[in-house]
């Protein structure tokens, strides 16, 4: 019981600058007021492109392991 009282509060205290505003006058985004959207306007795109690669090279294994299975 006592690990998990302590675990709880350590990971509280590292959660509380999770919880940090912005200053006033600043959109979050490193830019100046106006700027760049709230994330910095990262270019998500190729990161997109690179997930579903990701989740097909990893469906296909998932068939292909399964229809080897099944065949022997």
């Amino acid at each position: 019981m006592k690990k998990i009282v302590a675990s709880l509060a350590i990971i509280g205290m590292f959660s509380l600058g999770a919880m940090a505003q912005p200053q006033p006058g600043n959109n979050g985004g490193g830019g100046d007021v106006g700027g760049d959207p709230i994330g910095g306007g990262a270019p998500v795109g190729s990161g997109i492109a690179v997930l579903l690669i990701a989740g097909a090279a990893y469906g296909s294994k998932k068939v292909f392991d399964a229809r080897k299975r099944l065949n022997d």
